[in-house]
C-alpha cells in the first residue's frame, strides 16, 4: 500500500510542478521586455525555437547529405559496439581512409589532413545534448529498432548538421513514447525524487 501512495505522491508533485512551470513560463513570456529571450510555453513554440537555433560552428564543414548520398550509413562513421548516452564521432583516421585520395586538395579536407597528421581527434561540437538529470541511452532505442532519423530528423538532407527535431526536449520524448506505446512514466527517464529522508 505504501508503494502506491509513494507513486501517487510523486505523480502529484510532478503534475503540480508542470502546472507551476507552465504558469511561470507563461507569465515570463508575457512580461518579457522586447528583444529578451522568451521561454517557450507550448510544444510548437519549443520546437520552433529549437529549429531556429543554427547548428554550432564545426571545425570542418561536413555534409551529411553528401556522404549519405554516396551510400554511407550512420553507423559507418558513428560506430559504437555498446552505444550509451553518446554515439562516437569517427576517428580522424577513419575519415582519412577515404580522404587520403578523395577530394584531398579541397580546403576542408586539408584541415582534416592536418588533424590526422598530428594524430588529433577532430573537435566536433555535439548538436543534440542530453539534458542534465535525464537518464538516457541509445542502447534501448536501437534495440527497439528506432532509426537514427526518428530522433535526428532527415540528416540525409542536411548540408550543415542542425537541430531539426525537439528530441532533447521533454515533449519530444513523451510524444514519441506515447505514439509507440513505450513507457512514458517520469522514472523512465528521470531518477526518482527523494522526498524527505
Amino acid at each position: 500500500m505504501r508503494g502506491i501512495r509513494g507513486e501517487w505522491a510523486v505523480r502529484v508533485v510532478a503534475q503540480m510542478t508542470a502546472v507551476v512551470a507552465l504558469a511561470v513560463c507563461g507569465a515570463a513570456a508575457q512580461q518579457a521586455p522586447a528583444g529578451a529571450p522568451v521561454v517557450s510555453t507550448t510544444k510548437q513554440e519549443a520546437l520552433r525555437k529549437a529549429l531556429e537555433t543554427p547548428g554550432p560552428v564545426q571545425p570542418i564543414a561536413y555534409s551529411h547529405k553528401k556522404h549519405l548520398a554516396m551510400g554511407l550509413s550512420c553507423d559507418f562513421c558513428h560506430t559504437n559496439p555498446d552505444p550509451g548516452v553518446l554515439m562516437k564521432f569517427p576517428e580522424t583516421a577513419k575519415c582519412m581512409s577515404c580522404h587520403a585520395t578523395v577530394a584531398k586538395n579541397k580546403p576542408e579536407i586539408r584541415k582534416l589532413a592536418d588533424y590526422a597528421k598530428t594524430q588529433q581527434a577532430i573537435p566536433w561540437v555535439r548538436v543534440y545534448v542530453v539534458l542534465k538529470g535525464v537518464n538516457w541511452s541509445h542502447r534501448p532505442h536501437l534495440k527497439a529498432g528506432t532509426k537514427c532519423e526518428t530522433c535526428h530528423g532527415a540528416v540525409d538532407q542536411l548540408d550543415v548538421m542542425a537541430r531539426v527535431t525537439g528530441v532533447t526536449a521533454m515533449f519530444g520524448c513523451i510524444d514519441c513514447h506515447e505514439q509507440r506505446g513505450a513507457k512514458a512514466a517520469c522514472e523512465t527517464c528521470h531518477k526518482p525524487l527523494k522526498i524527505g529522508n
